[in-house]
């Protein structure tokens, strides 16, 4: 027991031994750490005062250098600025130089000016009493004139005066007669210069415009097909048309008769179709000729857009081109309206342009100068072409100076601008052309709408066509407001009124046709 004891406390003074030098050894450390730590410091301290003093030497040296600079900058500005000092300075001594040369220069100039006054005034009372014994002589050698005369100043005066009034007159007069001679001699050579040269720079054609056309067929069986059963198909054209189809012994040809070249084209254009889609009946031949037609309107537009194109001329009201369309299917004593429009508007363009006009005006009057021979059915057929054609023009937005061109280009009104001379002069000039009218074609022509429209005077009358060259006139009526008793009565009344109306060669055959048809679909 004593022995454990002693064990114990052995083992208990050992661990005390033990733990008191374990804390002396930690202590040792800890000093030992603490030197370290204030060695690192130190260190760390010396490196950051020396860093501290190497920036803030570079820092003394940066302001410095900027001070330097700053310096140098405002000594630059403080020299620019003593440099204008001087400038100006100097500027106002060689001023204040100048000016007192000038004062100097003045005060001689006044010196010498007050010395030029004193003479010339000197000179002044000099020249008045040399002025007053000149009026004085002449005072006395009027008197002498007078009495030597026996007139007084103001009559001899007036007698000088008439005498010479009278000398310029005379040769005033003389002066102005040459003048004028000397221009009428110049104006007709200038006149007929421009006039050579504006028709040699135009290229014309002569007219060739017939009243028949030829259709040509690949063989002669189709002539029987278009006459059809007992004349049917044919006669079905013709009413539908208005166009004479003659068919004879010509191999491989028809010919299709009618002044009216529209119609004639109509015909054609739709016996083409008639033929060579192979259906010729007269429902068929109805519709084709319906179709045939509005092809041809747009056809008109189309040419009446192209002419215009050509010609340069811009701003046309769509009725007027449809109107210069119209043309190229119709005739001016043989001569064909539309080219001889073109060939009117070229020539007025150069013209205008050698007398120093409006070319583009002139070219537009010189192709509208006809327009009024293209009637519509609202046209008043009594009113000249010219008037007309002015009255359109007018009401379609033309300029004045267009539209008095136009009125006055056969003097039916009075010419109030220099284009409507112009305009008569080319439109004499295009048809004044060897060739290029025939007066028989046209008064011809004229003959055969005449009878037409003396078909067109009855109630009743729905289409009226001159065929056989004016030898016959077929009036096809509507069968509602026509019955078989008035057609006959109608025939009577139209030759009647033809025979006492008209002069004509040879007979006038009158046909009066009433057509009624009753048609049903089957379904």
């Amino acid at each position: 027991m004593d022995n454990i004891i002693l064990i114990v406390a052995g083992v208990a003074i050992g661990a005390i031994i033990g733990f008191v030098i374990a804390k002396v050894m930690e202590k040792n450390n800890a000093s030992k750490l603490i030197k370290n730590a204030k060695k690192t410091a130190s260190a760390i301290l010396r490196e950051a005062n020396n860093e501290g003093e190497s920036i803030k030497k570079d820092k003394i040296l940066q302001a410095k250098e900027k001070f330097i600079e700053l310096k140098a900058e405002h000594e630059k500005v403080i020299l620019s600025r003593d440099k204008k000092i001087s400038d100006a300075e100097k500027r106002t001594r060689d001023k204040e130089s100048q000016v007192s040369n000038e004062l100097s220069k003045n005060k001689k100039l006044n010196a010498s000016l007050e010395s030029k006054d004193k003479d010339f005034n000197h000179k002044l009372d000099i020249l008045e009493k040399k002025q007053k014994e000149l009026d004085r002589l002449h005072k006395s050698q009027v008197e002498q004139l007078e009495v030597i005369s026996s007139l007084s100043a103001e009559e001899a005066k007036s007698q000088l005066i008439e005498s010479l009034k009278s000398e310029a007159k005379s040769d005033a007069m003389a002066y102005v007669q040459d003048k004028l001679e000397e221009a009428k001699l110049t104006a007709q050579q200038d006149a007929k210069k421009i006039i050579i040269n504006t028709i040699q720079r135009i290229g014309t054609e002569e007219a060739v415009d017939n009243c028949v056309s030829v259709f040509n067929i690949e063989s002669d069986d189709v002539k029987g097909r278009i006459i059809g059963r007992e004349g049917r198909n044919i006669r079905a054209i013709e009413a539908a048309t208005g166009v004479e189809i003659i068919v004879d012994d010509t191999p491989e040809a028809i010919i299709l008769s009618c002044f009216d070249s529209v119609r004639r084209e109509i015909a054609r254009l739709s016996l083409h179709k008639l033929v060579t889609d192979g259906r010729i009946h007269p429902a068929r031949i109805e519709e084709v000729v319906k179709k045939t037609q509005k092809q041809i309107e747009q056809e008109i537009i189309e040419v009446g857009k192209r002419t215009v194109i050509d010609l340069g001329i811009h701003g046309l009201h769509p009725e007027l081109i449809k109107m210069v369309g119209r043309m190229k299917y119709r005739s001016s004593y043989g001569q064909n309206l539309l080219q001889h429009s073109r060939e009117v508007a070229k020539l007025c363009g150069i013209m205008a342009a050698e007398l120093g006009l409006n070319s583009k005006l002139a070219k537009r009057a010189g192709l509208l100068h006809d327009i009024g021979k293209v009637p519509d059915a609202e046209s008043d057929m009594e009113t000249p072409h010219a008037i007309l054609g002015m009255q359109w023009a007018e009401k379609y937005g033309e300029k004045a100076e267009v539209c008095n061109a136009i009125g006055a280009h056969h003097d039916e009104i009075e010419m109030t601008s220099l284009l409507s001379p112009v305009i008569q002069v080319c439109d004499a000039i295009s048809g004044a052309r060897p060739g290029a009218r025939r007066q028989v074609l046209d008064s011809y022509i004229q003959r055969l709408k005449d009878l037409e429209d003396v078909a067109f005077g009855f109630n009743g009358v729905k289409k009226a066509y001159a065929i056989q060259a004016g030898r016959e006139l077929r009036v096809i009526v509507e069968s509602e407001k026509v019955n078989d008793q008035n057609a006959a009565d109608l025939s009577f009344n139209i030759s009647q009124k033809i025979q006492t109306d008209m002069t004509y060669p040879g007979q006038v055959k009158v046909t009066v046709i009433r057509e009624t048809r009753a048609v049903n679909i089957a379904k």
